[in-house]
C-alpha cells in the first residue's frame, strides 16, 4: 500500500454533521507533535526506506519529498510527491513498502503509528480521518495507474502537469521540486523522453519551460484537451 497523504490542495474532505471535516482531528493530533528526528532532513536524506519497521508517521510542514519503490531488476518507480500539509508513512502492514527521501529541505513532524492507533480507538473523529485518507490514497493510486496506462508520452507528461498545479491550486507558473529524473520514474517514461516531450510541448505553444524546475502553464484549455 502506498504511502498515505492528507490536506492536498486538490482534496475535498467529506463534512461531518457538526460542520467540521475529518481532516480537522488529524490536523489537531499532529499540532503538537515534536519534531521528527533527523529534521530537518537535507535534500537526498531519506525519512525512511523501503523494509524498514513502520514506526513513524511525518507530517510535511516545508519543502518537499518523494516516495518510491525500488523494483527487483534495479529499477525504480516513483509512486508520489510530498507537499506541505501531507501526511507520509501511514501504511496498512508492519514494514514500508516504499523509501521516502527529501527532494529539498524537509521540516516534519512526528508522531508514533503505535499512539496514533491507539489514540484512533477511543475517538471516533480521528478513526474517521485516518480512514478518510485510506481512501483518498486509493483515488491518488487509480489516478497514477490511468497516467501509466495512457499510450503517448505526451499524455503522460500532460497529465502529470496538470495534477500537479491542481494540488498547488491552479498557478500558471509552477515550481517544480523533483528532476526530471523523477518525473520520468513517475509516469513510465524515460529521461531523454520527459525532456523531448517538455521540448515538443513548448515548441506548440502549450507550455514555456523557463528552466527544468518552472514550468509556465499556457493554454490550459488545449492541455486539458490532450487528457480528456
Amino acid at each position: 500500500m502506498p504511502a498515505l497523504r492528507i490536506c492536498e490542495i486538490t482534496d475535498r474532505p467529506m463534512a461531518t454533521p457538526q460542520g467540521e471535516t475529518p481532516d480537522c482531528h488529524l490536523c489537531a493530533v499532529f499540532a503538537n507533535a515534536p519534531a521528527a528526528p533527523r529534521s530537518p532532513f537535507a535534500p537526498g536524506e531519506q525519512l525512511f526506506r523501503q523494509g524498514e519497521p513502520v514506526r513513524l508517521v511525518y507530517r510535511i510542514l516545508k519543502g518537499a519529498a518523494v516516495s518510491y519503490r525500488l523494483l527487483a531488476d534495479g529499477r525504480r518507480q516513483v509512486t508520489g510527491f510530498h507537499l506541505p500539509g501531507d501526511f507520509v508513512g501511514l501504511e496498512a502492514g508492519v514494514e514500508h513498502t516504499t523509501c521516502a527521501e527529501a527532494l529539498s529541505t524537509v521540516h516534519a513532524s512526528a508522531i508514533e503509528r503505535a499512539t496514533l492507533a491507539e489514540r484512533a480507538a477511543t475517538d471516533i473523529g480521528l478513526a474517521r480521518a485516518l480512514w478518510q485518507i485510506t481512501v483518498r490514497a486509493v483515488q491518488r493510486s487509480e489516478d497514477h495507474a490511468l497516467i501509466l496506462a495512457r499510450q503517448g508520452a505526451t499524455e503522460r507528461v500532460v497529465a502529470f502537469l496538470l495534477d500537479f498545479a491542481r494540488r498547488l491550486g491552479h498557478p500558471e507558473i509552477i515550481d517544480l521540486p523533483m528532476t526530471r529524473q523523477d518525473i520520468a520514474d513517475h509516469v513510465g517514461l524515460t529521461i531523454h523522453t520527459v525532456s523531448r516531450t517538455l521540448s515538443q510541448l513548448q515548441t506548440d505553444g502549450l507550455i514555456e519551460a523557463r528552466s527544468t524546475r518552472h514550468v509556465r502553464l499556457l493554454q490550459r484549455s488545449r492541455l486539458d484537451g490532450i487528457c480528456a
